[in-house]
């Protein structure tokens, strides 16, 4: 993570996926309003005021966050001291946040299950709260693979536009740990993993596992 001060009033801080893996949280949840991205963000806004003095207490904040082709994503921050208006001690309440990305085609992304029952778990947690079709058309492909005891759930082609992205995304942190998902990560998986279940892993589970 790189922090850089504009001005007095706006700094740029640069971060990769790396940053967000080390922070067990997926691009999908940082591009959302759930409240771990909300976290993220005031943890790097007390960062910015240890480390360029980018004070934003008692003051409105707007975050832009664009997220590049490249993984990286880049965060423009601005804060507006309040003018004859009550002061507010939360900054979380005077939090903007403006998300900007271009039509990124994210073709994998990646979450370690400890256990099978782990990730049957998922399943069966997903099929309790959503419709068939609303999984099926959250990514086109699924694969599953059992890693160095670990079982590694490859998520491929997903759907930007899916109504219950940020409701998928948000669920299986609470089951997985997110990995980076690095095409030599992915090759690692592959060359030195067991198959468990090619394209279908989500439906074939809700179908036999749960």
């Amino acid at each position: 993570m790189k922090i850089e001060k504009l001005n007095e009033n706006k700094i740029r801080i640069t971060l990769n996926m790396e940053d967000l893996s080390d922070r067990n949280i997926d691009f999908h949840t940082f591009m959302s309003n759930s409240i771990e991205s909300q976290d993220i963000f005031l943890d790097m806004l007390n960062k910015a005021d240890e480390e360029v003095g980018f004070n934003t207490d008692d003051c409105r904040i707007m975050i832009e966050a664009l997220a590049l082709n490249d993984g990286h994503f880049i965060l423009t921050i601005t804060k507006f001291e309040h003018k004859n208006e009550e002061r507010t001690l939360s900054r979380k309440k005077n939090l903007h946040i403006k998300r900007k990305s271009p039509k990124l085609n994210f073709d994998k992304t990646i979450y370690s299950f400890e256990s099978f029952d782990a990730f049957c778990d998922f399943c069966t947690f997903l099929n309790n709260t959503l419709h068939e079709r609303q999984i099926s058309e959250f990514a086109k492909s699924s694969d599953l693979y059992e890693y160095n005891s670990n079982f590694y759930l490859i998520l491929s082609d997903i759907n930007t536009n899916s109504t219950n992205l940020d409701y998928i995304c948000s669920s299986i942190t609470e089951f997985a740990h997110f990995v980076n998902s690095s095409e030599l990560f992915e090759r690692k998986i592959k060359e030195y993993g067991k198959l468990i279940i090619e394209n279908t892993a989500l439906s074939t589970s809700l179908e036999y596992f749960i």
